[in-house]
């Protein structure tokens, strides 16, 4: 399971960098387009937090940083994950929490981390709809591409 968790988290890195690239390329400051990758980006400290045990993320789950702030975020989510990863054997185990209103869960820690990339997925999809709406072009980030990339298919 750890080899599929590497896979999937880097191109979960791969695919936040993309659209973060893109957004600066085309100088992308849409409120809600910022508003829903900000969004994405603090999910992940969130979850990552609540995983290790430390205190609550300092990044607001609905909140809208700047580009410049979310390039920062996305690059240190990235190595906290990939150093939780390779740190970490075994991720089949139930984390007891609250979520940020307070409910109370208990849910293994695979489940998360497919959940966290999947949640990843829905919302760069929705930024992509928004940047089209918006007269932007939007940038690839299907798993698929990604594969293609690191295979010598497709040039990044």
């Amino acid at each position: 399971m750890k080899e599929f968790f590497l896979k999937w988290y880097q191109y979960n890195a791969w695919a936040n960098r993309r659209v973060i690239s893109c957004i600066k390329q085309q100088s992308v400051s849409d409120e809600k387009i910022l508003t829903v990758m900000s969004h994405l980006v603090s999910a992940n400290f969130i979850w990552l937090n609540r995983i290790k045990d430390l205190p609550k993320s300092k990044y607001e789950l609905w909140h809208k940083y700047d580009v410049s702030s979310l390039t920062k975020m996305v690059e240190e989510a990235d190595a906290l994950w990939m150093e939780f990863l390779n740190t970490t054997d075994n991720f089949d185990r139930v984390l007891k929490y609250r979520n940020y209103v307070g409910d109370y869960f208990e849910t293994n820690v695979e489940q998360i981390m497919i959940h966290l990339v999947n949640h990843g997925s829905y919302h760069r999809g929705q930024v992509a709809m928004l940047l089209r709406e918006r007269g932007f072009e939007p940038v690839n980030t299907d798993y698929i591409t990604y594969d293609r990339v690191l295979s010598g298919q497709l040039k990044d």
